[in-house]
């Protein structure tokens, strides 16, 4: 018989990567780019795009002859949005004509959960709807989130990973009722 004890903390959650697309609406060089930043990557002979790597926020934008960006590595939606607007004024000081700001939208949010304490998987799996547990696959349960819309990796360790989401509210929503709902149907244990 185990003993349930109840948590003595929240759901700690870490965002581990933000990833934001930015438009331009216009065309970019990137052999003119890659001249004037020796430290940007460019070898279109195997992938269509530019990495403008940061220092500060450190993250990586890949830029594409479109005028379409994306940005990857930022631990927020505002860092992702700042990383973008750098890439763009430090492209502006050295003459390569941008006329718009970027357009940024985040596509997706990851983040690193522990809920601090045990989840039992089999049951788990077999309780929350819109769950899938083949563990001689993968060692955790894959969750879908409906609302907001997500996906959940749970493993017995009460260690969580969220991708999916738009926003930093839709994961915290997306931890927190997720986390209730083990809670409610007796999957956690504490201690």
């Amino acid at each position: 018989m185990s003993t349930k004890l109840l948590p003595t903390t929240k759901p700690i959650i870490e965002i581990v990567n933000v990833v934001a697309s930015a438009v331009i609406d216009q065309k970019l060089d990137l052999y003119d780019i890659q001249k004037k930043f020796p430290d940007v990557d460019y070898h279109p002979e195997q992938f269509p795009g530019a990495v403008f790597r940061l220092r500060n926020p450190k993250t990586a934008t890949l830029l594409f002859s479109t005028g379409k960006m994306v940005c990857t590595g930022s631990k927020s939606e505002e860092m992702a949005r700042k990383a973008v607007k750098t890439v763009v004024q430090k492209l502006r000081k050295e003459k390569i004509k941008i006329k718009k700001d970027a357009v940024v939208t985040i596509q997706n949010i990851v983040s690193s959960i522990n809920l601090g304490g045990k989840i039992d998987l089999e049951r788990t799996a077999r309780t929350l709807p819109r769950s899938m547990y083949e563990p001689e696959q993968f060692p955790g349960v894959i969750h879908r989130m409906v609302d907001p819309k997500t996906v959940i990796l749970l493993f017995a360790s009460g260690k969580l990973v969220c991708t999916g989401a738009k926003t930093e509210k839709d994961v915290y929503r997306s931890v927190n009722n997720l986390h209730s709902m083990l809670e409610e149907r007796d999957l956690m244990l504490y201690g």
